[in-house]
């Protein structure tokens, strides 16, 4: 019997091949937690896409209570943060403690994150929080899912299942940065 895992999902197009590559080591359930990402609408449109993408892949899923408000409260004072910086990783944190909270609730012998497919996140990082979470009761799975062509992987994956790929990490603040990148390319 394979070991249970219990991955948090940033989004579907994350998820597609960071599924793939574990499903045939572990017995995987989906955790879809991610009060960081702005506005509502986009959240509700994301969870909907993951929904629709674990249900045709037949991958169990959890999705956790939308709470801005607590992704808020931890982030006030950081809004002059470029990414990458503290706030990401106090985002981290937020997010992958309440997957430990649950997989240790539940019974789940490890955890992971798609995180790490992100080309603008940084891995070492994410594993560092990651294994902290994990706390020794938990085992952690460390990986840098963007490498060996994993983030090229779930591009070609999204396309394939026709999945809505964001053009944001999810919060306000990288909605920001976002949109500065398009606006000179408008001009």
């Amino acid at each position: 019997m394979s070991k249970r895992m219990l991955l948090h999902i940033c989004c579907a197009p994350c998820s597609t091949h960071v599924v793939e590559f574990l499903k045939s080591d572990y017995g995987i359930t989906g955790y879809f937690y991610n009060p960081n990402i702005h506005p509502e609408s986009e959240y509700l449109l994301r969870e909907k896409e993951m929904k629709r993408y674990a249900d045709e892949i037949g991958l169990d899923l959890v999705c956790a209570e939308y709470d801005p408000e607590r992704w808020i409260e931890l982030t006030t004072g950081m809004d002059d943060l470029p990414e990458g910086d503290k706030r990401c990783s106090v985002c981290y944190e937020m997010r992958l403690e309440k997957c430990a909270i649950h997989a240790k609730e539940h019974r789940y012998d490890i955890i992971a994150t798609t995180l790490s497919i992100s080309p603008h996140k940084n891995a070492e990082k994410i594993n560092e929080v990651g294994s902290k979470v994990a706390n020794n009761e938990l085992q952690f799975y460390e990986a840098d899912f963007k490498k060996k062509g994993g983030f090229e992987k779930s591009i070609q994956m999204s396309k394939q299942f026709g999945l809505y790929r964001q053009s944001y990490c999810g919060c306000i603040f990288s909605k920001k940065e976002a949109d500065k990148r398009v606006s000179p390319k408008k001009k």
